[in-house]
C-alpha cells in the first residue's frame, strides 16, 4: 500500500450532530433576504426621490443614480421573492439546523457584546475579554494562555495603533486613569 491510499479522520467532538433538528429551511431564508433587500431598496428610493431624481438642465439631480440603482434592487428582490415562493425544491432542504445555530450565536452573542462593551471600556480592554472569553469558553484553551495570550495582544495593538501610529481609538476609563 503506498502513503497515498493512507487516510486519516479527524473527529470534531464539537461539531454538530448529524441528527439536530432543523430550524429553518433554505427557501424561508431567501424570502426574508429578498424582502428584507426589498424594504432597502423602497427607504432608498423614497428619500432618494425626495432628493430629487429627475434632470434638470444642468443634469442630474442628486438622488437620480441612486434611485435607479434602488429600482434595480427592488426589481432583483422581487424576482428572489417570487423564486422563492415558486421553488419546491428548496423547501425540502435546511438552511441551519439548532445545533449549527448554537454554534453560530456562540460566536455572534460575544461579538454583539463586544460592540457594546467598547462604547464603555474602550477598545483595548473590550479586545482583551473578546479573545480571553473566545479562548477559554470556545476553544477550551488554559485560563494561564487565554489571559497571557489577550494581554500579548491588546498590548502589541496598543503599540502599534496608539503609539506608533498616533491613531485614535476607543478609549475607556482604563486608559484614562493611565493618562493615555
Amino acid at each position: 500500500m503506498s502513503n497515498t491510499d493512507i487516510e486519516i479522520v479527524v473527529e470534531d467532538p464539537t461539531a454538530p450532530e448529524d441528527n439536530s433538528p432543523a430550524v429553518t429551511s433554505i427557501r424561508t431564508v431567501d424570502a426574508v433576504a429578498s424582502l428584507l433587500l426589498l424594504l432597502v431598496a423602497l427607504t432608498l428610493g423614497y428619500d432618494n426621490w425626495r432628493a430629487g431624481a429627475g434632470w434638470e438642465s444642468t443634469g442630474p439631480q442628486p438622488g437620480y443614480f441612486p434611485f435607479y440603482l434602488s429600482i434595480i434592487l427592488g426589481g432583483a428582490s422581487l424576482y428572489g421573492i417570487g423564486a422563492a415562493f415558486l421553488s419546491r425544491k428548496e423547501a425540502a432542504y435546511t438552511f441551519v439546523t439548532r445545533a449549527q445555530l448554537r454554534r453560530v450565536f456562540a460566536v455572534f452573542v460575544p461579538t454583539v457584546l463586544f460592540c457594546l462593551a467598547m462604547q464603555f471600556l474602550g477598545l483595548y480592554v473590550a479586545s482583551f475579554l473578546l479573545i480571553a472569553g473566545f479562548m477559554r469558553m470556545v476553544g477550551k484553551i488554559a485560563l494561564w494562555k487565554s489571559l497571557l495570550t489577550a494581554f500579548v495582544f491588546t498590548a502589541v495593538m496598543f503599540v502599534t495603533f496608539d503609539i506608533a501610529f498616533d491613531v485614535l481609538m476607543p478609549k475607556g476609563p482604563l486608559e484614562a486613569a493611565l493618562g493615555r
